[in-house]
């Protein structure tokens, strides 16, 4: 099955992995082919490299999960340094509908399930109302623990939680899980913005958030991304340095950059607003905005650090270049609610009617700086044993070749040499991709026909 859409712009489509979920709302992975699909009701599943799916649960606390409207098992992320210590976190809603994050352990007898009594409780707070509860967990390139919480729900933010330091509504809390604290399971890292204060909560990393229901960080330069849903008018995306602590952005005294209660706010300069907003205003499909991923993976040259969004009521997938330039690709059919990665950084979209896709750019196999044919040779071309590879005026440094499902192969680094001959024999026939990085960081993708 593959939805296609070509626009002016980037050209993007999207090719279906796996369908047969309930209610998935989350996907990652844990530094391996695997990867961990969670359900809404309580349940995580593995999926295989190959779409194939686990009998077994990774695990399953439907017990202990409140479901229905943004109710339920919300967030997963893994610690790390999963594949020693077998930890991993999840963000769910209980029963009385606060919220939980807690850790479980692997079970040290089979990496696909999840050990039988390992939560350790991390931190709980309140829920005032069943919307608006954030959900997304992510390790930061600090290696902290970053949770997204919603304002608390209802509408407008009737108690000003967002913009109140003292709560942890409406807020990116930072904490630390390896440095139990007294009396808890976490310590505050030092450089949060109200550390040691007696006053404002000290997990607070930024404030002023209404629904961050997904954030990610840039894995080339750190950048934290958030897509903040807004409250009928405008959906937000914001970015951040890695290092800036304490940005207020600026709900419920404004929607996006549109004011929208500004009694008892704080000086417009003292407000960080959206990099990019569209609207969600009646006479549009959307309504809210998922936020998702800078593209970082190997493959598509053309979309190459651009950040991917999309909207739940829409079907809306769109972009955001580094100068904020905003790209609608149009509407793809699904009701998006996040965006995943594989282990190669390749990017997966996940719709609540239970089916993950790939979504999958262009392949250029040139710059147009560079003619590949006069800079790298690579023969025979159809190949059966062996390929040949030559660069000219340059060294190879990495050489990847890759299946058309985005997985890596065989992989070389640290070649430093003009020349490199590779073993292709374990390949089967088809068509692959092969890409060289020279010493001067100049990156070249071709076709190889294995025969």
């Amino acid at each position: 099955m593959l939805l296609s859409l070509t626009l002016t712009a980037q050209n993007i489509s999207l090719e279906i992995f796996q369908n047969g979920f309930n209610s998935p709302v989350d996907l990652q992975n844990a530094g391996d082919d695997r990867l961990f699909v969670v359900e809404q009701g309580g349940r995580i599943k593995v999926v295989q490299s190959d779409g194939t799916v686990n009998a077994i649960l990774f695990l399953n606390i439907s017990g202990q999960v409140s479901t229905g409207s943004e109710q339920g098992l919300l967030g997963l992320a893994f610690h790390p340094d999963y594949a020693t210590n077998g930890y991993f976190f999840v963000n769910y809603t209980k029963t009385n509908g606060d919220t939980r994050i807690s850790r479980f352990s692997v079970d040290p007898g089979d990496p696909d399930v999840a050990l039988p009594g390992s939560e350790l409780t991390i931190i709980e707070y309140a829920q005032p109302f069943s919307n608006h509860n954030g959900g997304g967990i992510v390790f930061g390139p600090d290696g902290y623990l970053y949770i997204a919480a919603g304002d608390g729900g209802s509408g407008g933010d009737p108690g000003n939680r967002a913009q109140n330091t003292t709560l942890l509504l409406g807020k990116l809390l930072r904490i630390d899980i390896d440095i139990p604290g007294t009396g808890t399971n976490y310590s505050i890292p030092p450089d949060n913005p109200f550390f040691g204060s007696t006053v404002d909560a000290e997990e607070i990393w930024a404030y002023g958030l209404r629904n961050p229901w997904r954030f990610s960080f840039d894995s080339d330069n750190g950048d934290i991304w958030i897509g903040d849903v807004g409250q009928g008018d405008v959906e937000e995306i914001d970015r951040a340095g890695g290092n800036e602590a304490g940005l207020n952005y600026g709900w419920r005294c404004y929607e996006g950059s549109q004011p929208y209660n500004t009694t008892g706010c704080p000086p417009v300069g003292d407000l960080t607003f959206p990099i990019a907003e569209y609207s969600s205003s009646s006479g549009t499909s959307n309504c809210s905005i998922t936020g998702g991923i800078v593209y970082r993976g190997s493959i598509y040259n053309n979309i190459l650090g651009l950040y991917f969004f999309a909207d739940v009521c829409s079907g809306l997938i769109g972009t955001v270049d580094s100068a904020g330039n905003l790209v609608d690709h149009g509407t793809f059919g699904g009701s998006w609610v996040s965006f995943g990665e594989d282990i190669n950084k390749e990017l997966y979209i996940v719709s609540i009617g239970g089916s993950i896709f790939k979504v999958k750019g262009e392949i250029i196999a040139a710059t147009t700086e560079f003619d590949l044919d006069k800079v790298v040779m690579m023969i025979p071309n159809p190949a059966t044993d062996n390929l040949y590879l030559s660069i000219e005026n340059d060294q190879i440094q990495e050489v990847s070749i890759i299946n058309l499902k985005g997985s890596i192969l065989l992989s070389e680094e640290n070649v430093n040499s003009s020349e490199k001959s590779i073993t292709v024999s374990s390949l089967a026939q088809g068509l692959y991709l092969v890409k060289v990085v020279s010493a001067n960081g100049r990156s070249f993708v071709n076709k190889l026909v294995i025969e």
